[in-house]
């Protein structure tokens, strides 16, 4: 932002200024929101009370990237039931708010195939279980039978790769209800409770299939605005399903030109990329400042490149991190890396991707304040 002419200043919220918070901000002609949902209610403030006034703040005229109704809607983890339709989406999507939605629709999809759970708080994949029948006894069409509350299955869960084994009752009451005396032992670093507070409170789950293929590594194509900046392949580590940052992923740049996903991204700027924003019930709003779409490869081995089906797995828009700057995340094995160990560059190819984020806010604020014709 400093480097295409604005002055960019940097605000910590903290919920107890609250007030004198939001009135700082309105002497700022744009704001970016760098805050993973749960993250506010987890020091003890109230996401509600931030998002009405960061609305306030939109109203009153001033940019805010990404606004909340954008974060919420795009962020959440049913947006991939609202686009199941498009080319990038999945048609067997499911979204569940209460339990009882969840304990029909889930016994009734997981004694089909393997599938996918998604709680919508959360990052980083907690709360996101791939989930096989431990004895293997799909059926053949979909609902001729449902799952027994006794039945095992096999999970990982995507944050850590960590393996646990449940039985089908134990799994709905710890996504329902947590850590109980009839949701058994979990060694997941999560508390459950997907579904506390229904949907208003952001409660939920999203239900969709296994594609197998994620193992061969998922696709991140990271947008500035409608622009694609670069895209990221990330292999999990050996024995893994989820490429998450910090479980040993391998991380793979290319260029947004790509020849061998020129599919892909064609199909998704071209066809899907217009329809994305309108089928998520946000046609007035636009496309956010910085925001990743990450893909996973749907079509079956054998599948020719220019036939190959890549479906939405998560659209993130929040707190986007660029993965060029991984070697100074500070975690468990690297406590004290820092912003000089980002090799030059990577470095280098960070700053491209701020510095076009820069000239597309710039942008967009002087085509906001110039005087109609």
């Amino acid at each position: 932002m400093i480097s295409a002419g604005m002055s960019c200043q940097l605000m910590h919220y903290v919920h107890e200024e609250h007030d004198k918070f939001f009135e700082v901000l309105k002497g700022f002609d744009a704001i970016i929101v760098r805050c993973n949902p749960g993250q506010i209610k987890a020091d003890g403030g109230d996401q509600g009370k931030f998002n009405n006034s960061m609305r306030e703040v939109g109203k009153a005229g001033i940019q805010v990237w990404p606004s909340p109704d954008v974060m919420e809607f795009m962020g959440a983890k049913d947006a991939l039931c609202k686009i199941a339709n498009l080319n990038i989406g999945l048609e067997d999507t499911l979204s569940y708010y209460d339990q009882a939605t969840f304990s029909d629709g889930f016994k009734k999809t997981m004694a089909f195939q393997p599938r996918v759970i998604k709680q919508n708080r959360g990052s980083s994949g907690e709360g996101i279980w791939i989930i096989k029948l431990k004895e293997g006894n799909y059926c053949e069409n979909y609902g001729d039978r449902l799952c027994e509350d006794s039945e095992v299955l096999s999970m990982m869960e995507a944050n850590d790769n960590h393996a646990e084994e449940h039985t089908v009752g134990e799994f709905i009451e710890f996504c329902v209800s947590g850590r109980t005396d009839k949701s058994g032992e979990w060694t997941s670093k999560g508390a459950g409770k997907y579904l506390e507070g229904g949907k208003e409170a952001d409660g939920q789950l999203v239900d969709q299939r296994f594609c197998p293929r994620i193992v061969e590594g998922e696709l991140q194509y990271n947008m500035v605005g409608d622009e694609l900046v670069g895209i990221i392949h990330k292999k999990p580590k050996e024995g893994g399903i989820s490429a998450v940052g910090g479980t040993g992923s391998i991380y793979t740049y290319y260029g947004p030109e790509e020849p061998k996903f020129m599919n892909l991204t064609d199909n998704f700027l071209k066809k899907d990329l217009p329809h994305v924003m309108p089928a998520l019930g946000m046609g007035e709003e636009p496309i956010p400042l910085w925001w990743t779409t990450d893909f996973i490869l749907a079509s079956p081995e054998g599948t020719p490149a220019e036939e190959e089906k890549w479906i939405v797995g998560e659209f993130n828009c929040s707190c986007v991190g660029i993965s060029k700057c991984l070697p100074a995340y500070c975690k468990q094995d690297t406590p004290n890396a820092c912003f000089t160990d980002i090799p030059a560059e990577d470095l280098a190819e960070a700053e491209r991707y701020g510095n076009l984020m820069g000239e597309k806010a710039l942008s967009i604020l002087n085509s906001a304040s110039a005087p109609a014709e």
